[in-house]
């Protein structure tokens, strides 16, 4: 549809108009000339995002483009004509999934990025209905991949993707393996015949991250964000594949309800917004229902969007902002709604983790293991309310499956605790001065030839003692995952390394401390902290010691692992292959990797100097009885714990021997209920499931958390 001249045009265009402001424009011919601009490159980025599913800007900027264009059509209507993008939503579909027709139209949000816009949308709102204060729902806006469902007496009868609004693709039986959409639902009980419901699916933070952090060992690219891996799930072709994604769903609205004689039931007897997810979470559905709070006017609104936004990085899923919506559903028809969006709902949006820039240089950075990663240096750009200025390129590969040159124009994302990465490379903006990035042949810390094993996509410096490696390793060793030795951080590791004072990983145990009280920045109770520190680091678990050692593809739970079936780290030197391989979740890559670290005669060496030095390397009675206190025993939480985060708490069960899972089932064997408690609760009463409060959980561990 658009060739590359055309498309590098449209790119200068929309740099050029992401600059203007209403203000700017002074009569109408100028506002007609920037409105048909305006109309020409959101259409094309509408082409980009729905048809190619490749996007060359930020949502930020397609967002700022779009409400200009409004703002321009508001303040001169008779510019309005019936093919401007305000007027419809972008229509083209991919062919992979059937088509199906939504049950009523699912329209994007109008957004909104300040204060000032809450203020404007709750006095159009007041205008419309009368109202001198207005009753408003606020929930998160997840962000993930739109879904609409559908239940006919009850029963789930189809699934489809957002589409176009009008118009989705038919996922039924991906989604039926995604455990938090109730195959059957109890809505004939409430006279509902047919019901459609608005949801989003998504991948929790914490196990994005884990999925992320098993594809960069194994030398493969990370997902760019929680949103694109829910999406690119969903469109699998095998719903097997799905099922193993850990995908769950959230629904937030229910679009269409009709009783057997094809009554209307939204307005007359689902009144408000909240009561109907109120009913969605009752009856099972993953809703925000404990999220959701009914605001009396604005004030409270933006009060408590501003709150959201603060304590975002502490929820488990990724939320891009909250929605406001009315409550009263009876005055949408009052309300009404545009082409593109509802008149009585909008999206506050929170600073966008989404942005274009311009790569400045590459670097190459040596890491533990002596691989080799490219670094680029960007033009710096808030992400998200972060100054990002660096990006992982990841490897060699990487760099030439995107085409990634010094000087292209990139969009960088930033979710969550994710780090910034490189979504695409903007080719269409590229002027021809860009450079090829060229990896270097020697590595750029100790000289040494680099080399790719195979099998692998990183090149490598095998040279153990290079500096670089050297101080990586001695960080991770006292990261927070292993040793956990505070005050020991990456500066300060640097700092002592360049000095002399740690030269390995045993030099931790042998630090100068008169030499170190004498350096600028520690005083006499910094180095007392620090030695303290040390000091208790020695009698760590040994599972943190075997993390610590840095072994590639050993992280926390391959280590847990290790530590169950060996009574001292050293006895791992006498393990074959085949005995690692028969472990759980060990295969033949990482059992090797294990047999080759522990017959290298320097990290055996290392392990017994350790010992020698006092760290314990063999478990004591009070670890091995830890190990196995709730060994074969599964958990499940509900509810606010008062004594750490759900994620915490499972952290401790997994730490003793337990298994902890999201839901319950008849292979459940404790429940901890924390304030609040949601339907697992009912559920594992129904079961038969052993109920423990916070203090009987806490009661049950105790003597083992202090370790």
């Amino acid at each position: 549809m658009y060739t590359p001249e055309k498309e590098k045009e449209l790119i200068q265009l929309t740099k050029k108009l992401l600059k203007v402001k209403i203000e700017d424009i002074k009569d109408i011919q100028q506002a007609k000339e920037i409105v048909e601009q305006l109309r020409e490159v959101i259409r094309y980025h509408d082409w980009r995002y729905y048809v190619l599913a490749s996007p060359v800007i930020s949502d930020y900027e397609y967002d700022k483009l779009f409400r200009l264009l409004v703002e321009l059509e508001e303040k001169y209507p008779q510019l309005i004509t019936p093919t401007s993008p305000t007027q419809r939503v972008a229509s083209e579909l991919t062919k992979e999934f059937p088509p199906v027709k939504h049950l009523a139209p699912m329209l994007s949000l109008e957004n909104s990025y300040n204060e000032e816009d809450l203020l404007d949308f709750d006095r159009r709102v007041r205008e419309l209905t009368g109202l001198e204060q207005v009753e408003y729902s606020v929930e998160p806006k997840f962000d993930g991949a739109g879904i609409a469902l559908v239940y006919e007496d009850g029963v789930f009868i189809r699934g489809a993707t957002r589409g176009d609004g009008t118009v989705g693709e038919d996922i039924t039986q991906n989604l039926k393996t995604i455990k938090s959409i109730p195959l059957y639902a109890d809505f004939p009980k409430y006279g509902i015949k047919t019901i459609e419901i608005r949801g989003e699916v998504l991948i929790r933070k914490d196990l994005f991250k884990k999925i992320n952090q098993e594809r960069l060992e194994e030398g493969l690219p990370p997902f760019a964000n929680p949103r694109n891996a829910a999406a690119g799930s969903l469109r699998l072709q095998d719903p097997k594949e799905v099922a193993k994604r850990g995908l769950e769903a959230f629904v937030y609205q229910i679009t269409y309800a009709v009783d057997k004689d094809g009554n209307n039931l939204l307005g007359t007897k689902i009144k408000k917004h909240s009561e109907a997810i109120e009913l969605l979470y009752k009856l099972g559905f993953k809703a925000p229902y404990k999220e959701l709070k009914v605001c009396k006017g604005i004030q409270e609104v933006i009060d408590y969007c501003n709150l959201w936004e603060k304590e975002r990085d502490n929820y488990p899923y990724e939320l891009d902002g909250m929605v406001v919506k009315v409550n009263d559903i009876s005055l949408y028809p009052k309300l009404g709604m545009t082409s593109h969006h509802p008149r009585w709902a909008i999206a506050y949006k929170f600073k966008p983790r989404q942005a274009t820039t311009k790569i400045l240089d590459v670097v190459f950075q040596v890491g533990r293991t002596g691989a080799i990663t490219p670094v680029a240096k960007l033009e710096p750009v808030e992400i998200g309310g972060v100054i990002v200025s660096s990006v992982s390129l990841i490897n060699e590969d990487f760099i030439k499956e995107k085409d990634i040159r010094i000087g292209d124009t990139v969009l960088v994302e930033r979710a969550g605790d994710v780090i910034p990465y490189i979504v695409k490379v903007i080719k269409e903006a590229r002027t021809g001065e860009e450079k090829p990035i060229v990896f270097p042949k020697n590595c750029p810390s100790c000289g040494t030839p680099v080399v790719k094993l195979p099998g692998e996509a990183v090149w490598r410096c095998v040279n153990a003692n290079c500096p670089a490696q050297v101080i990586e390793r001695i960080i991770y060793f006292a990261s927070k995952d292993a040793m956990d030795i505070r005050g020991l951080g990456r500066a300060i590791v640097k700092r002592f390394y360049q000095l002399g004072f740690l030269k390995s990983i045993p030099d931790i145990y042998r630090l100068p401390y008169d030499k170190i009280k004498q350096l600028e920045g520690f005083g006499e109770k910094s180095v007392e902290n620090l030695k303290k520190s040390i000091e208790a680091s020695k009698n760590r678990p040994i599972h943190r010691l075997i993390t610590g050692l840095g072994i590639r593809y050993v992280g926390k739970i391959t280590a847990k692992t290790l530590a169950e079936h060996i009574n001292c780290v050293e006895e791992l030197k006498d393990w074959t292959v085949e005995e690692l391989m028969k472990l759980p979740d060990i295969g033949e890559i990482v059992a090797t990797s294990i047999y080759d670290f522990f017959h290298n005669q320097q990290n055996v060496k290392m392990i017994y100097e350790l010992k020698e030095l006092g760290v314990k390397t063999c478990k004591d009675k009070k670890e091995e009885s830890q190990l196995d206190i709730l060994k074969g025993k599964t958990f499940v939480f509900t509810g606010t714990l008062s004594c750490c985060s759900r994620e915490k708490a499972q952290e401790i069960v997994e730490s003793l021997g337990g298994k902890a899972t999201g839901s319950v089932s008849k292979k459940t064997d404790y429940l901890v209920v924390g304030e609040k408690p949601g339907s697992k609760l009912k559920k594992a009463q129904q079961l038969g499931v052993k109920i423990l409060s916070e203090e009987e959980f806490l009661d049950m561990v105790k003597e083992y958390l202090k370790t």
